[in-house]
């Protein structure tokens, strides 16, 4: 049996780990020492962190933004992270995943957040390389489309992720690096309202010449190379004062339909 070092080990596992995609994350800890570290953590792997220290307005923030992954801590002022669980599975259609994190390591603390809706639950203190890990396994969980040569299927879309290339029905579209990008984090995520901070954040990164009107001008334009319209069984959603959804047409009407019975 070979026995790898610790280099080989440190460099084996972050090469796993660097395979993940870019995320946005909101993370609920109180402890400036903690989050900072945590923050680190992630961001070292490509993530993109947002802290809040209390669950009042890590809520304000879930308002008008969107994340891809939660990270709650229990014990926090104001509003406690099972409260915020609460809050979101019961205001949010879109099961955005949870990761719970406390001190209270008992079975009933554990059973309690699980059944209140949290995907997976750490014990603190946290280790970096577990934690890592326990994300990447939820992303999996959350990743669809993909058939067996790896393409992403989204009928009659087709996105070849080796040439960075789609494909309506039988034509070959042409875009340029950031409008396939937008277009792969549009349909990775389809269904789900996203705000153009995260859009922006997860196809653009965090820079300072850039604001969120970069967004609208490639939706616009992405909208009319793809031909995304109801003739193609998709449509591309503008949301007021928070960004964008892109659905089926069949998961639009009913939306639409709910709108509709909600003010009558």
């Amino acid at each position: 049996m070979t026995v790898m070092n610790v280099a080989q080990h440190n460099n084996y596992t972050k090469s796993n780990l660097k395979d993940s995609p870019a995320l946005r994350i909101g993370l609920l800890e109180d402890d400036p020492d903690q989050a900072e570290v945590t923050s680190l953590w992630l961001e070292d792997q490509g993530h993109h962190c947002i802290r809040f220290s209390g669950g009042r307005d890590l809520i304000r923030a879930l308002r008008s933004e969107s994340f891809d992954l939660l990270l709650l801590d229990w014990l926090v002022p104001d509003m406690s992270g099972l409260e915020v669980l609460h809050w979101v599975r019961n205001r949010y259609e879109w099961k955005i995943p949870i990761i719970f994190v406390s001190r209270l390591g008992s079975e009933e603390d554990v059973v309690q957040a699980l059944e209140a809706g949290a995907d997976d639950y750490m014990e603190k203190p946290l280790r970096r390389m577990e934690l890592l890990a326990r994300i990447n396994a939820l992303v999996r969980r959350m990743q669809v489309g993909k058939d067996a040569s790896g393409a992403l299927r989204f009928d009659p879309y087709l996105i070849d992720v080796n040439t960075r290339a789609i494909r309506l029905r039988d034509e070959w579209i042409s875009l340029t690096q950031k409008e396939y990008e937008l277009a792969v984090f549009l349909f990775r995520n389809a269904g789900r309202a996203l705000s153009r901070g995260h859009i922006l954040d997860s196809v653009w990164g965090t820079r300072p010449d850039l604001n969120t009107r970069t967004v609208d001008t490639h939706v616009s334009r992405l909208r009319k190379k793809l031909h995304l319209t109801p003739d193609n069984g998709w449509v591309l959603s503008s949301i007021y004062q928070h960004g964008y959804r892109l659905e089926p047409v069949r998961h639009a009407e009913e939306d639409m339909a709910h709108t509709l019975a909600s003010v009558q």
